[in-house]
C-alpha cells in the first residue's frame, strides 16, 4: 500500500481545477467588478480609498484589490490564471494546515478521505477557483487559530505563536473585513470559557494581540483617511460594518439562514458531516480538547454570523474546514452505521442519474448549451463514479473507499467538464461579447458603447477600456444615443416590441445570447 501523501492529493486537486483557471471567463457579479475597481485605482493612483465608477467603494479592504492591481501591472491585462492562484493556493494552504493539525488524531486512511471531502465540498470547491477574497481570508483565519492552538498546547515556540496569532488575524481582517477579526478572537475567548480557563483570555487576547492588530489598523485607517477623507473613513468603519451587521442594506436574511444553506454549501457531504456531528452529540461522545476547540469554532462562527443582518452562504466558509475535520475525527471513533452509508449513497444515486438527466435536458431550449461532448463526458464520469460508489457500499460495505471513489469521480468530472468552457463562456461572462464589441468599435470608429438591460454592465469597462452608458428604451427610440454601438440581451429584446422595431432597420451582430447593434452617427 502506498504511503499517504498530501502532496499527491494536492497535485490531483490542481490538475482537476487547472482547466477552469485557464479557460474560464470572469463572472459579471463580483469578479468583473473587482477588475474595474482595480483599473480605476491604477488610473487614479489610489491604494487605500477605492472607487467604482467614480463612487466610493469601501466595501472591501485593500489587500485583495492590491493583488488584482499587481496582476494588471505585471501582465498589462487581467489574467484569470494569475488571479485564480490567490484562491487555489490558499485552498492548498488550508488543506495542508488542517492535515498537519489533525495528523495525531487521524490515520492515513482518514487523512486521505478528509482531504478529498474538503476538496470536493460544494462551496470550498467553488471558492478554490473563483476570483474572491474569501479563501484567502479563510486561510489566515485557519492559520491564526492553529497558532493559538500551538501556543495553548505548548507546541513550537510560544513567543512566536503569540505574535503569529494576532498577525494572521489582522491579515484576515485586512483581506475581507470584520469577520476575519471576529472569528479567531471570539472562538478563542469562547473556547477558554468552555475550558473553564477564562483567566487565560488575557494571555492570548491581551495587550500584545490588540497592539499588533491596532497598529496595523491605525496605519490602514490613517492612509484611507488621507486618500479618501473623513466620509470614506466613516463609510469604511461604520456603514460597511455596523450598518450591515444591524440592519443590512444588502443580503438581509433571517436568523436561521445558515441552517438552511449549510446543506448545499457542504454538498455532497453535508448529510455525512452534519449527521456525524449530530450522532456524536446524541451519543454524548466525550470530546478531546482538539475536538472541543473545532466544535467551538463551528458553533461560535455559526451563531455570530446568524446574528448579523447581512448574510450570504459564502460567509460561513471559515467554518467549513473545521466541520469536515471534526466530523472526520468523530467518525474515526464511531462504528460504521447504516445511516452513514445512506448519507453517501444518496448523493451517489444522484450522480448515477447525471448522464440520463442530461440526455433528457439537452432537448429543452434552455439547456441546449449543455449538448456538447465535454458536458456529456463529464456527466458520464459522474454516473460511472456514482454507480461504483453504490457498488462499493453494497458489496464491500466500505465507507472510506466509497467516499474516495465519489470524490475522485467528481474531480475528474470537473476536469473534463471544464473543457467546455470556451464554448460556454459567452453565457457565463462578458469577455467574448466585449471582445467582439471592441473590434467593432475600433473598425468602425464608434465613440460610445451603450447597454440596455444587461446585468452589472458598468464593469465592462475592464474589458473595453472605456465606460459604458446605461441606455433606456425611451432614449434609444427618441434618438438620444448616437455615435456608437448598443449591446443588449436577445431574450429581453424578444419581450419588448418597441425595441424590436427600433433595431429592425439597423445592422446587427449576434454574440451568443447577445446582440451588437450599430447606432447611427449624429446628424
Amino acid at each position: 500500500m502506498k504511503k499517504y501523501s498530501l502532496a499527491r492529493l494536492l497535485l490531483v486537486f490542481l490538475l482537476a481545477l487547472l482547466p477552469v483557471t485557464i479557460l474560464r471567463d470572469f463572472t459579471p457579479s463580483n469578479e468583473l467588478r473587482y477588475l474595474s475597481i482595480a483599473d480605476e485605482a491604477l488610473r487614479e493612483g489610489h491604494w487605500f480609498a477605492f472607487t467604482h465608477q467614480g463612487e466610493p467603494y469601501a466595501d472591501k479592504p485593500p489587500l485583495y484589490l492590491w493583488i488584482v492591481m499587481l496582476g494588471k501591472s505585471l501582465f498589462g491585462r487581467h489574467c484569470m490564471w494569475f488571479l485564480a492562484l490567490f484562491s487555489l493556493l490558499p485552498a492548498f494552504g488550508i488543506l495542508r494546515a488542517m492535515d498537519r493539525w489533525t495528523r495525531e488524531a487521524l490515520g492515513d486512511r482518514d487523512r486521505t478521505t478528509s482531504a478529498l471531502v474538503l476538496m470536493t465540498s460544494g462551496l470550498f470547491l467553488g471558492l478554490a477557483v473563483f476570483v474572491r477574497m474569501d479563501m484567502l481570508m479563510c486561510l489566515f483565519i485557519t492559520l491564526a487559530l492553529r497558532s493559538f492552538w500551538r501556543c495553548y498546547t505548548g507546541v513550537g515556540n510560544p513567543k512566536r505563536e503569540q505574535v503569529l496569532f494576532p498577525f494572521y488575524t489582522w491579515l484576515a481582517l485586512f483581506t475581507k473585513g470584520p469577520v476575519g477579526l471576529l472569528v479567531p478572537i471570539l472562538s478563542v475567548v469562547v473556547f477558554l470559557v468552555v475550558q473553564r480557563q477564562p483567566g487565560q483570555i488575557g494571555r492570548y487576547c491581551g495587550w500584545r494581540t490588540w497592539g499588533i492588530i491596532g497598529a496595523g489598523c491605525a496605519v490602514w485607517f490613517t492612509l484611507a483617511w488621507i486618500e479618501g477623507g473623513a466620509d470614506y473613513l466613516n463609510n469604511l468603519l461604520f456603514h460597511q460594518t455596523l450598518d450591515r451587521a444591524v440592519d443590512a442594506f444588502h443580503h438581509k436574511e433571517p436568523v436561521w439562514y445558515y441552517l438552511a444553506t449549510v446543506w448545499y454549501s457542504l454538498a455532497p457531504w453535508s448529510l455525512l458531516a452534519i449527521g456525524t456531528l449530530a450522532a456524536a452529540l446524541v451519543r454524548r461522545i466525550r470530546l478531546t480538547a482538539l475536538e472541543r476547540f473545532f466544535l467551538t469554532i463551528v458553533l461560535t462562527t455559526l451563531v455570530m454570523l446568524s446574528l448579523f443582518s447581512s448574510k450570504l452562504a459564502v460567509y460561513l466558509a471559515p467554518a467549513f474546514p473545521f466541520i469536515i475535520y471534526l466530523a472526520a475525527m468523530l467518525l474515526h471513533r464511531m462504528p460504521v452505521a447504516g445511516w452513514m452509508k445512506a448519507a453517501v449513497a444518496i448523493p451517489a444515486a444522484v450522480w448515477t442519474a447525471a448522464l440520463p438527466a442530461l440526455l433528457l435536458l439537452r432537448h429543452h431550449t434552455e439547456y441546449m448549451f449543455l449538448d456538447n461532448v465535454w458536458c456529456m463526458a463529464a456527466a458520464g464520469v459522474l454516473s460511472v463514479s456514482g454507480m461504483a460508489t453504490l457498488l462499493l457500499l453494497w458489496r464491500r460495505r466500505e465507507l472510506h473507499a466509497s467516499v474516495n471513489t465519489a470524490a475522485a469521480g467528481l474531480l475528474l468530472a470537473v476536469f473534463i467538464g471544464s473543457m467546455a468552457l470556451p464554448e460556454l463562456n459567452v453565457r457565463l461572462g462578458y469577455g467574448t461579447l466585449c471582445q467582439e464589441a471592441g473590434q467593432f468599435i475600433r473598425a468602425n470608429g464608434a465613440a460610445n458603447c451603450y447597454v440596455w438591460k444587461i446585468r452589472r454592465a458598468e464593469s465592462m469597462d475592464a474589458y473595453l477600456g472605456q465606460p459604458v452608458v446605461e441606455a433606456t428604451a425611451e432614449g434609444l427610440c427618441s434618438g438620444a444615443y448616437v455615435d456608437g454601438i448598443l449591446l443588449l440581451p436577445a431574450d429581453k429584446l424578444r419581450k419588448d416590441a418597441r425595441m424590436q422595431q427600433f433595431v429592425a432597420d439597423k445592422r446587427q451582430h449576434a454574440v451568443g445570447e447577445y446582440l451588437i447593434v450599430e447606432l447611427p452617427t449624429a446628424p
